[in-house]
């Protein structure tokens, strides 16, 4: 009986691990200059990212949007709510956004405030 529950102590061990593992939340770090995010795409893989999202001196607040690739960017019923950063951007500042689950697809990022382009964000 013994080696029964230390087998099942032992297999839930492993399973706990693996869960913890795979729903770890990485940092997606993105910097703003004037117009622009200096980091023109990203290809990233499946799982929960937190966006950290840097005011390189653009001169005004800047914020984070991202939406699925071919919805209308304009329509805040189609942003991801979860990416926006939780205070707009100061100057010299970074803040975070919250945790944002990215399934497999393509995304475009901008910054409506800061009035980038939009850049494309591929999860594989």
């Amino acid at each position: 009986m013994k080696k029964v529950i230390l087998i099942l102590v032992i297999a839930l061990t492993f399973t706990f691990n693996s869960n913890a593992q795979d729903d770890m939340v990485k940092t997606i770090s993105l910097e703003q200059i004037t117009g622009e995010f200096v980091q023109k795409g990203l290809t990233v893989s499946e799982g929960s990212y937190v966006f950290a999202i840097s005011n390189n001196h653009v001169g005004t607040d800047v914020g984070f949007v991202l939406v699925p690739k071919g919805k209308d960017a304009s329509k805040p019923e189609n942003h991801i709510k979860t990416a926006y950063v939780t205070s707009t951007v100061k100057d010299g500042k970074v803040e975070n956004s919250q945790t944002t689950k990215l399934s497999k697809g393509r995304y475009v990022y901008f910054c409506p405030l800061n009035k980038t382009p939009q850049y494309t964000l591929i999860v594989e």
